[in-house]
This record gives structure tokens, sequence and C-alpha cells, in this order.
């Protein structure tokens, strides 16, 4: 593949305030990029510069080898697809979908062309003579989803488009908007906050933190191993923890010993910060075990437990229900290991 979008040292200041420090990144054509990180981390600042809407203060966008940021939102040739839906309420779902077709005055010919397809693939069809307020949640984001499919974009914009919307829903037009790309060959930049998004849709995971990108990664390598503690936390990697570390063993508790991985011929000195995933976890219900059950929740064919060692509560995530422990249980663990740890130095004062 050969890179669509390249992002040069783009940056924007709000007086004293750095709203997003220089980032620079590349999207592959075809490419599924999500951009993850709370509220506040300079990710909408980003898609606002992007799409024109914002003004830089400095570093290039390139689209397909030439700089469009200099041009007006118009002329970009990027899709965009609302958080808000953001449809014309006193038009038709056909309306709505034709008009920015229009406004690039295209022949009607190739206007019914492309709505017909974007229907087809967005399943619109008995919707095309409704208004927005006629439709459902999902309908509408479906008619944002077919809008910018229309525009045949090499590149679509998403501004956290299923944050208003219930989790079963979320999750089918998660694949809906996957299966959308892959059809048409066209690269996607997905903002969200959601890990669930990030983890489940793209082929890159960019993590941003404070206004700066901070790391980049598939999201399969920053679950399993993230290098900062803001990925592990992000995407929900288990139990996150500084542990005093003795002869490459992370000490947690009285009796319990974790393996850490060895990374080119080392392993941490006095502490570390180690990924002890939920689900890599076992307990044993055993009187003198390290641990106690202190809260357990179901969920389908998973037991999520809490479970108290030492000072420290630890998630962990069991398959199957049939013998749920009860809350008090003294458990002994086991950890799959070699465990991860990150690159970055522990919490000062942080416990064993």
């Amino acid at each position: 593949m050969s890179v669509l979008l390249d992002v040069r040292g783009l940056s924007k200041r709000y007086g004293s305030t750095a709203a997003l420090h220089p980032v620079s990144f590349s999207i592959e054509s075809s490419e599924f990029v999500a951009v993850l990180g709370a509220s506040g981390c300079g990710k909408s600042t980003l898609l606002g510069l992007l799409m024109g809407i914002i003004a830089q203060d400095d570093g290039e966008i390139v689209l397909n080898g030439k700089r469009i940021d200099a041009l007006p939102p118009e002329r970009r040739d990027l899709a965009m697809v609302f958080q808000s839906y953001a449809l014309f309420s006193h038009m038709t779902v056909r309306s709505n979908l034709s008009f920015g077709l229009r406004m690039k005055k295209m022949s009607p010919d190739e206007r019914a062309r492309r709505i017909n397809r974007a229907v087809r693939m967005c399943g619109l069809h008995d919707h095309l003579h409704r208004f927005p307020d006629e439709l459902s949640g999902g309908q509408q984001q479906r008619v944002a989803l077919a809008r910018a499919l229309v525009m045949k974009a090499p590149l679509t914009l998403y501004d956290e488009p299923l944050s208003n919307l219930d989790a079963k829903l979320r999750d089918t037009l998660r694949s809906e908007i996957v299966a959308l790309h892959r059809a048409t060959g066209a690269a996607a930049l997905y903002v969200t906050h959601d890990p669930a998004d990030a983890a489940t849709m793209a082929d890159c995971v960019i993590v941003m933190d404070e206004g700066r990108i901070v790391e980049t990664g598939t999201p399969h390598a920053l679950y399993r191993t993230p290098a900062l503690r803001i990925t592990a936390e992000l995407f929900g990697a288990g139990n996150v923890i500084d542990v005093p570390v003795e002869n490459g063993m992370g000490i947690l508790g009285p009796t319990l010993r974790l393996r850490l991985v060895e990374r080119a011929s080392r392993v941490p000195a006095a502490r570390a910060t180690v990924v002890v995933p939920a689900e890599g976890i076992r307990l044993t219900p055993r009187s003198d075990g390290e641990g106690v059950v202190v809260g357990s929740r179901v969920a389908g064919p998973l037991v999520h437990y809490e479970v108290s060692v030492g000072n420290r509560v630890l998630r962990a995530t069991v398959f199957g229900t049939r013998d749920v422990l009860p809350w008090g249980t003294p458990v002994a663990l086991a950890v799959n290991d070699p465990l991860h740890w990150l690159d970055e130095q522990p919490v000062r004062g942080a416990g064993a």
C-alpha cells in the first residue's frame, strides 16, 4: 500500500495553551486508523485541523501527494461522519444524500448511481422519502454513513459517530462501518474515546494524551505489550501494578512471585510497572491462598472477580459460570507468565 495521508508537525495553540503539540503520522490507502484518547487529549482538535474548520499554527497536511492545509474544507476531498449525524432536518433521506453531490455540480445520472449504491450498502431503500426525525438513531447514523459514501472520498473522518447509540447497536454498526470500508477500499480516520471501537475496528491505533501522540501500534500489540501506562489503562489491559523486583521476579503480596519478560537479556532493576491480564489469572479456592474474593459480576459466560491480595485488589476474568465463588472465599492465584512490563518508570511511592 502507498501513503494516502501524511501529517507533518501539525500543531495548534490557543494563547499560551497548546491544544495540539506538533504531531506527525501517516495513513496508507485502505487503512483504518483509530485515534484513541480521553476527553481533552487533543483528538478533536486534530480532526478539526484535518477538516479545515480549525486553522493550524504550523505543519503540513498532504493528501495523495498534494498539500491541502491551505484549502477550504469543501476542497479537501475528505468525507466526514459526525457524532450528531448533522442531517438536514427539512430534507428527506434522498435529498440529504444528494446535497453534497449537487454542490459539486455532479450530473443527475452520476448522482443517481452513487446514491443507489450507498442506499444498497447501508440498507436504506425503504427510508428514502422519510425525514430524519422519522428515523431511529441507528437509521440516522446509516444515512450519515451513506452520505459520506456517495462522496467517494479517499479518506473518511469519523468523529465518535457511535457514542449516542446503545451497546447492541454500536456492535452492529462497528461491523458495518468496517465492512463498508473494506468494500469501498477507502481509508478511515476514526476518532474515539472508546477502546472497544479502536480494538475491534482499526488496523492501527494512535494513542493521544495531553495534545501529543504517545504511542502507535496494532490493537493487539497495544493491549498485550503497551509501552506506557496511559495506553495500558485506556485499553483496559487487566491490572497495571507497580511491584518490587528481585531476580527477575515481581513480588506481589507475601507469597506471590511473577516472572517477568526478559528483553534483550535484561529485566527491570528494583521496581517495575507490570501488566497482569485479567484473563491470565486463575483462581483456586484454598484456605491458605494469598487472595480473598471481594467482588464478582457475571457477564454472559464470563465471571469478573475482584480479588484482594495484600493491599491491592486485582481483577480476574474466568470463563464459566457454573460455580461462582462467593464473597469472602480465600483463593490461590496462578498467573500466566512471563508478564509484560512497561518502559516508563513506576509511580513514586506505589505500594508493594
